[in-house]
């Protein structure tokens, strides 16, 4: 069997990456490990478009001119893969399709609605997220399936090995990840705390200028700003390792913002402070691997700072909770397997 793999993301830049062990597997859905199962993967060729329409048939174009005998296609994102979806809908483009969606299907137009009519499968990371999507009508509820997507624990174990120094000399807490962060609830909860964070984030992403934002909060002298440039995970989950504990402070968001960086922290060992998110596919306190607070609620996330840092016997059961969960059921393997499954058993089906 032999599968066109496809992400909105530079995927042959990551793959190198990740087989020279710089790059967590995860960010391929997979696709490292599908050939256990023997599927074969043909990556696509990644290419930059600022222009929607120019990518989604700069997709559609590279698989219609594939050379290798594809049985479907594999897709980490729908970003790109309209043109495709739409003519698979109208059945010009036959071969079967599976795709990743990222938050609820709620709003939508006649022309979404055909699209996803041609995805074969729609994967969700949690049950909430393909329930919504279902009720609104948007997709037939035999479209959608839940996935546990998890870390490439092999690669958080080997920089664990090799940073070994701070297994029992971790400091502080931190805060990584750029997507939709709340920058003043956290610039207040620890500046009232006085606890040392650091926090490394780009100067601009998705919308919000972090640099504008963190200059008009004036964070106090035990919060240190790192604004980071580009892509790097490996760098990132250093710092993450040498951190007592992962702070996730989100904006309010119908999608599963921050769910990457509780899945690292996890992977580490490490107890987390995060914003409940309902479209996690888990509850962080029910799993008991952190401390939950509302979104924006600054006085509840000072609390839980003053907590973790009181109870150090708590913090660190989080910690073993967290990393257990992860081996257990939100890992790159799990995932693969799960992947491979929907994949084989659609191929059989078809």
């Amino acid at each position: 069997m032999k599968v066109y793999f496809y992400h909105n993301q530079n995927i042959n830049l990551i793959y190198k990456e990740w087989k020279s062990g710089r790059y967590p597997g995860h960010f391929l859905y997979g696709a490292t490990h599908l050939h256990k199962y023997g599927i074969d993967v043909v990556m696509h060729r990644y290419k930059e478009f600022k222009s929607s329409a120019k990518l989604a048939f700069y997709v559609a174009w590279q698989v219609f001119t594939c050379k290798e005998p594809i049985d479907l296609v594999y897709a980490a994102s729908t970003q790109g893969m309209g043109l495709l979806m739409f003519l698979h809908a109208i059945h010009i483009f036959r071969k079967p399709i599976i795709v990743w969606q990222r938050q609820p299907i709620t709003n939508y137009d006649l022309i979404a609605k055909t699209m996803y009519k041609g995805a074969d499968r729609i994967l969700f990371f949690s049950k909430k997220m393909a329930d919504e999507s279902i009720q609104s009508g948007a997709i037939l509820p035999q479209q959608a399936e839940v996935v546990h997507w998890g870390c490439d624990l092999d690669y958080y174990d080997k920089l664990m090995f090799f940073n070994n120094e701070y297994s029992n000399n971790h400091r502080g807490f931190i805060s990584t990840g750029k997507d939709r962060r709340d920058m003043a609830t956290l610039v207040r909860a620890f500046s009232a705390t006085g606890q040392p964070l650091k926090i490394y984030v780009a100067s601009q992403a998705y919308g919000d200028n972090y640099l504008a934002i963190l200059n008009d909060l004036r964070p106090s002298s035990n919060v240190n700003v790192t604004f980071v440039k580009g892509n790097i995970p490996a760098e990132l989950a250093q710092k993450v390792w040498q951190s007592q504990y992962v702070v996730i402070c989100c904006q309010e968001s119908n999608e599963p913002i921050g769910f990457t960086t509780l899945l690292e922290a996890m992977a580490l060992g490490l107890p987390v402070i995060c914003t409940r998110n309902a479209v996690y596919p888990f509850d962080i306190e029910a799993e008991k691997v952190g401390i939950g607070f509302q979104f924006y609620d600054s006085v509840a996330l000072e609390a839980a700072i003053r907590y973790i840092i009181a109870n150090p016997d708590d913090a660190s059961n989080m910690g073993k909770n967290g990393r257990r969960l992860a081996e257990t059921t939100y890992n790159l393997e799990n995932c693969t397997k799960e992947v491979a499954a929907i994949l084989t058993k659609f191929r059989l089906l078809v």
